[in-house]
Formats: structure tokens, C-alpha cells, sequence
């Protein structure tokens, strides 16, 4: 069984933000490069998740108006519910 390639990657820190994240791995007692790894990690999930949602609101602005746009049956059938819901 293969094992995912490891690659070394040097990252210059200013002392201000070196200490910290030393500090802090310290307080959790994890390796300090564990801890950048995770936020590297959370930052480009983080970055994906804003991506998708950019491509998103890009198509809906694309649609909007368009045959693309909403399903008449469905909205008039939404219209219908929360009208219902507000007599009953």
C-alpha cells in the first residue's frame, strides 16, 4: 500500500506570529506545525466553500428572469401554501 507523498513547505513567520502559534501549541500540546497544517487546511476549505458559493450567486444573477429561473408550477404552488398558511 502507497503512502501519500509528504511535501516540506517553509513558511518565513514575523516573531509576533511565530510566538503566538508556538504558545498556543504549547497550551494544546500539539506540534506547532500540526496546528499550521490544520489552519492551513480549514483556510482553503474555508476559500472552496466561498468559491462555490460565488459560482452559485454568479448562475442565479445568469438565470435570474430566464427559463432557468424558477418553476412556475412550483412557485405558484408556494404562493398557494403560504397563502393557506396565513388564513389558517
Amino acid at each position: 500500500m502507497k503512502t501519500a507523498a509528504i511535501h516540506n513547505f517553509h513558511i518565513p513567520l514575523p516573531e509576533q506570529l511565530y510566538t503566538r502559534l508556538r504558545e498556543a501549541a504549547k497550551r494544546q500540546h500539539r506540534p506547532a506545525t500540526q496546528m499550521a497544517k490544520q489552519a492551513v487546511e480549514d483556510w482553503l476549505e474555508e476559500q472552496e466553500k466561498l468559491l462555490l458559493h460565488e459560482e452559485i450567486a454568479s448562475y442565479a444573477a445568469h438565470a435570474a428572469g430566464s427559463v432557468e429561473d424558477l418553476d412556475t408550477q412550483l412557485e405558484a404552488a408556494s404562493l398557494e401554501h403560504l397563502d393557506d398558511m396565513e388564513q389558517g
